[in-house]
């Protein structure tokens, strides 16, 4: 549990830079992406939500691909649950598989509208539909700025900004604010 911690408060540091402008912010996230993956190989089996943290960190940190690999490498080709449908879509879109994120993510549905909302934006990158595209991204940062708790303390739509990162390869334009508005 104590990297998860940590991993958290990286990741929380590294949100607040991103807000500021701080260039330090990619090192940040990925110092954040090195717990989380550490955090993952002393958790539980199935603790999916820590390569999500870890792959969306990297993500951020401007360096996904060794954390995309080594999630593929965790997860094989299927999943079995929303947080690793994620997991799997994530790391999928990182490596430049659009259809098997698109197929990766249906698996997410049945998690709740917040894992529904991220499924709809995945499979609109990877269909680079981008009128569906920024309807999911709003759906997403608008469910953010409802929030009145968020899993860093830090009140940022980070799923929003690191699908945004996802989307720029892909020339479907940044959508997410660094700073919430108010709801």
């Amino acid at each position: 549990m104590e990297e998860l911690s940590e991993a958290l408060r990286l990741e929380a540091d590294a949100q607040r830079a991103l807000q500021a402008g701080d260039p330090a912010a990619s090192s940040g996230f990925l110092a954040a992406a090195a717990r989380y993956r550490r955090s993952w190989e002393l958790a539980p089996p199935r603790s999916f939500g820590r390569l999500v943290g870890m792959l969306k960190a990297s993500i951020l940190g401007g360096d996904a691909d060794e954390a995309a690999r080594y999630a593929l490498e965790q997860l094989g080709d299927t999943a079995d649950s929303p947080a690793s449908s994620y997991a799997l879509a994530l790391a999928r879109l990182a490596t430049g598989d659009d259809a098997g994120a698109a197929e990766a993510a249906e698996g997410m549905r049945e998690g709740g509208a917040a894992f529904a909302r991220a499924a709809d934006a995945i499979a609109a990158l990877a269909a680079r539909d981008a009128d569906a595209y920024a309807a999911a991204i709003d759906a997403i940062v608008a469910d953010f700025a409802a929030r009145t708790d968020h899993i860093t303390g830090v009140r940022i739509a980070d799923t929003a900004l690191m699908l945004d990162r996802l989307a720029e390869p892909r020339g479907l334009p940044a959508r997410a604010p660094l700073t919430l508005p108010e709801s």
